[in-house]
């Protein structure tokens, strides 16, 4: 074997060895009777790169399906991509602006997403090179992509989730479950879409707050404090014919349709059922009483214009205020196309040259008028959370728009329902309390997104027509009550085809447009060429219909929200779907539980009647060293790819993994990361050790025939962890784990069992047994390694013999307690103890290091007496004993130990320098009291809890645990030379 593991060089082979053997395919290395292991790998986005957050994340999947792989079940571990509309659009679109070729709108939707195409067949695939480097196992022949089978898909783009995604929105439309409504969504004006929440990032930014003065029309006034005394009371008033109100975006104001007061404000509650004149636009609006006002925040008074603000949206609705938008797609303040502005109002010439201006440029203007004509009461500096998009980086607006929705109502109680029955459990339990929160509380979800990227929408528009065959405008007819796919567009009525193709869309057209003209007609599709028809002899009359297709495409989170049954083939019944669905485990981070955690559960109970999984594991976050949230702007970043590149793979995934408590963010370091890539070697130098004692895998080997106390104390250990692990795994205890089987593999095997074993190699009655136990014992580590490190692993299962198949094939052990022999448990362990008791000692008294010492025997019990003496070359060794002597007591200057039947001292007068040493520890303990007791009064103190950052607070309060730990083993050394 080679003096170290390169595993630059290693990790590439191995991954290539186990391409070759198709060793990650579905239900490789399945038992006859194997049950179906699936699990999802939450698609990444198809422009990402490996980060962090997607390491640990497939590092946990990966440990789950290596363990069921080896334990001989069925596994799929799913991979693919999402095709993220707005991150690949915007990718696209910069690169055609680097190059200075025409813009998306120049060249038009369909040589546009030809673009995207070609991009995504050149650099789309990055993330998953990346996770090959980080040892994922998952099926990369089942490879799945949200936009396979979407038109304009190149040639080799397989799959049919494109159709998926269509049949899914068709029946949920036929069931009444999916509308078109005109909502308040948040809008992108870069991007000119709607987005999701989850694409909204606050920012802190530094602005003002404006206070405007809306004057009381038909003379109303009203007396408003101006002096208080020392409790706060009123001790003098202004009268007043005007409201102030406080805002940070005054260019709203010209959307204005209310004030709200809080009702039970008495300054403002007689006013209630008032109008105020709107500076500048002239409108009337009411002021109305909502608890939305808060008497101590601002002035009390609240301008509320409900189609640019979500908050207000709902106070409007309350008090059934108008609602008036007042901007366009791009962020201008866009007046002349919102003929609801004008109802009412005249144009003014102020007015008319605000229409068409950036947002920004209006806000601007609209506080110089204000200056100017007196209306502005004042201005105030404010710091406040401002939402931006999350790759535009602009400030998103509140936006008023037709949009498509999914009611939400009715499939929220069917994915609680599922939760509380016990069907899919979702831990950890604070996760499912959010889970819950989220779904009592559910609005309509927009599904729309104003993109050409994407799953466009599958809805045809075309004129509407009453029962004589007109086709009313505003000025004819109305809509029959029974035609609930009518729509109001730019002033005439639409009737809406949904169908999951062209063809369907044009013979639901033909049929309904027939069934109410009463003679033949043509439906013709917008742009498609004006080919005239004839008509038949028997129908003389002929009408031509032209259709348009919604350009709207859907959110990704709706195509993602099908990804446990659009990846095994669903609309069809295929194998793979009736084998491995529902999935097993959904492995996600908390931040999107809403966002697609709980709408798949949503849609597979609504569109197959099924849960999408059995149990959702929920992991927190990974953070830096300190417990800061790592960004690009702090610095503080760490690119899992560089991490791999310096420790390799395994270090870093066995990294993960100890620290994945449940329901606990990481604190990742290097400094951790380069200590297990230490036990890496530890593993690497005990097989090596193994290697060179001659110690080869016996075919047939039994643990249990073993007959000496060390072999039989190893192979007890090794049953013990095999069921610590298999336990911790199967409840998702990803830290108990990797921390039982370090402490096997380091404590256990590493160091303590190499010693044991190197007198029994000199012993010929002893050397065969050992060997074989040592061979044995060294496989059980690789094979119960393997699923956190697999590269090692597997590099040594290879190295150590030539074995039948690779170790990502392995068998799982099956025994357990089994193995365990009472007595020689309990011999290694009282002596193992004793070790560890003398090697304390010597590190608290400071005894050099090379020093050998005594150990005297003040009392033994029979049975403690004659393992002593079986050990005691064992003893002398590793705790660096001379000699062993007996006494009725302890000498002057010596340290007691007491251990289980019996007891010993160590006699150090003549080792150590006693008063030096008393003095040393009186100085090492009165700075660390002293810096312990400054950080008990820092944590004492309510101010400092309430002002400093999260992360600033768990330092300190970490830094008191460790002083305090310190503190407790130096008391105990200075306790020990008290009695010297």
């Amino acid at each position: 074997m080679e003096k170290t593991f390169d595993a630059k060089t290693a990790e590439a082979e191995i991954a290539d060895l186990w391409d070759a053997a198709g060793a990650f395919a579905a239900g490789a290395n399945a038992k006859p009777g194997g049950e179906p292991f699936t699990i999802l790998l939450p698609p990444p986005n198809v422009t990402g790169s490996l980060h962090m957050g997607h390491a640990f994340n497939h590092t946990l999947m990966d440990i789950l399906a290596r363990w069921h792989r080896m334990k001989g079940d069925d596994v799929l571990w799913q991979p693919g991509l999402d095709h993220a509309g707005i991150a690949t659009q915007m990718v696209v679109e910069r690169q055609l602006a680097a190059a200075k070729a025409p813009s998306r709108r120049e060249m038009g939707r369909a040589a546009f997403t030809a673009k995207v195409w070609e991009w995504k067949g050149k650099s789309g695939g990055t993330i998953l090179d990346q996770c090959r480097r980080l040892g994922d196992s998952f099926d990369l022949t089942r490879n799945a992509f949200t936009m396979s089978g979407a038109p304009g898909a190149p040639a080799g783009e397989d799959g049919n989730f494109h159709d998926a995604v269509l049949k899914a929105f068709v029946a949920l439309y036929d069931k009444g479950l999916i509308y078109r409504g005109k909502r308040l969504v948040n809008w992108d004006p870069h991007f000119e879409t709607a987005i999701s929440d989850l694409e909204v990032e606050q920012v802190e930014e530094k602005g003002s707050l404006w206070r405007l003065r809306y004057p009381l029309e038909n003379g109303a006034t009203y007396e408003h404090p101006v002096e208080f005394d020392a409790e706060g009371k009123p001790t003098a008033y202004e009268t007043r014919d005007y409201l102030v109100v406080a805002t940070t975006r005054p260019e709203t104001m010209l959307g204005d349709t209310g004030v709200a007061v809080n009702p039970k404000d008495p300054r403002y509650t007689h006013l209630v059922g008032n109008t105020v004149r709107l500076p500048l636009v002239g409108r009337s609006v009411p002021i109305v009483a909502d608890d939305y006002a808060d008497p101590e925040k601002g002035t009390g008074a609240v301008k509320i214009t409900p189609a640019h603000d979500f908050n207000d949206w709902e106070v409007g609705r309350r008090a059934g205020l108008r609602v008036i938008n007042v901007m366009g797609t791009r962020g201008q303040i866009a007046l002349r196309e919102n003929e609801d502005f004008w109802d009412g109002i005249e144009i003014t010439e102020e007015l008319a040259g605000l229409d068409g201006i950036d947002r920004y440029e209006v806000r601007d203007a609209i506080v110089t008028m204000a200056r100017d004509e007196g209306w502005l009461d004042g201005i105030d500096s404010e710091t406040h959370m401002v939402p931006h998009g999350d790759r535009s980086k602009v400030a998103i607006e509140p936006f008023l728009t037709d949009q498509w929705f999914v009611k939400t109502e009715g499939l929220a109680e069917k994915a609680m329902e599922a939760v509380r029955s016990g069907r899919t459990r979702i831990l950890p339990e604070r996760d499912e309390k959010t889970y819950f929160h989220w779904m009592e509380n559910i609005e309509p979800w927009c599904i729309s997104r104003q993109l050409w990227w994407g799953h466009q929408i599958p809805v045809w528009y075309g004129d509407y027509v009453d029962a004589e065959g007109r086709f009313p405008h505003r000025a004819g007819g109305v809509p029959a009550a029974d035609e609930p796919a009518v729509f109001h567009d730019q002033g005439r009525f639409v009737r809406a085809f949904c169908a999951a193709g062209p063809d369907a869309a044009r013979e639901d057209a033909e049929n309904w447009y027939r069934a109410r003209i009463g003679h033949r007609v043509i439906v013709r599709f917008e742009g498609e060429d004006p080919e005239e028809a004839e008509a038949l002899p028997e129908e003389p009359e002929t009408t031509f219909i032209t259709l348009r297709r919604d350009p709207d495409v859907l959110d990704t989170w709706f195509s993602s929200g099908i990804w446990p049954i659009g990846t095994l083939g669903w609309p069809e019944r295929t194998p793979e779907l009736a084998k491995y669905f529902p999935t097993s485990v959904l492995v996600t981070g908390f931040d999107i539980i809403f966002f697609w955690v709980a709408r798949m559960m949503m849609m597979q109970l609504e569109l197959v009647d099924e849960v999408p999984f059995r149990d959702v594991y929920v992991h927190a976050l990974v953070r830096d060293e300190k417990g800061k949230k790592m960004s690009k702007s702090l610095g503080n970043v760490l690119d899992p790819i560089e991490l791999i590149d310096e420790f390799g793979a395994d270090a870093v995934r066995f990294t993960l993994t100890a620290m994945a408590a449940m329901g606990r963010d990481l604190k990742l370091s290097k400094d951790r990361i380069a200590g297990y890539r230490n036990f890496g070697t530890k593993l690497w130098n005990a097989a090596r050790f193994a290697e060179m004692n001659e110690c080869r895998p016996v075919p047939g080997f039994d643990p249990k025939s073993v007959t000496l106390t060390a072999n039989k104390w190893i192979v007890g250990e090794t049953g013990r962890v095999r069921e610590e692990l298999d336990a911790a795994l199967a409840a998702y205890r990803f830290n108990d784990a990797a921390n039982a089987l370090y402490a096997f593999v380091w404590g256990k095997v590493c160091d303590w069992y190499v010693e044991l074993a190197k007198p029994l190699f000199q012993d010929e009655a002893a050397v065969a047994e050992t060997r074989a136990t040592m061979a044995w014992v060294i496989d059980q580590c690789l094979i119960l390694m393997h699923p956190i490190m697999p590269f090692i692993t597997e590099s040594l299962w290879g190295q150590i013999a030539e074995r039948p198949k690779l170790l990502v094939h392995g068998d799982w052990p099956e025994y357990g307690a089994d193995l365990i022999d009472a007595a020689a448990d309990a011999e290694m362990g009282w002596i193992t103890g004793l070790i560890d008791e003398i090697r304390s000692v010597r590190a608290q008294m400071h005894v050099p290091a090379g020093a050998r010492i005594t150990l005297i025997e003040l009392s033994l019990s029979q049975g403690q007496a004659e393992a002593l003496e079986r050990n005691r070359p064992l003893v002398a060794r590793l705790a660096r004993i001379e000699r062993f002597e007996t006494a009725a007591e302890a000498p002057k200057g010596a340290v007691t130990i007491a251990r289980d039947g019996g007891s010993f001292c160590l006699p150090l007068a003549d080792v150590i320098d006693i008063a030096a040493e008393r003095e040393r520890l009186a100085k090492a303990m009165a700075k660390l009291d002293k810096e312990a007791d400054g950080l008990r009064k820092k944590l004492a103190n309510e101010k400092f809890i309430a002002n400093a950052k999260e992360e600033v607070v768990d330092e300190a309060r970490a830094n008191l645990e460790a002083k305090e730990e310190e503190l407790a083993i130096l008391r105990d050394a200075q306790a020990r030379l008290a009695a010297l």
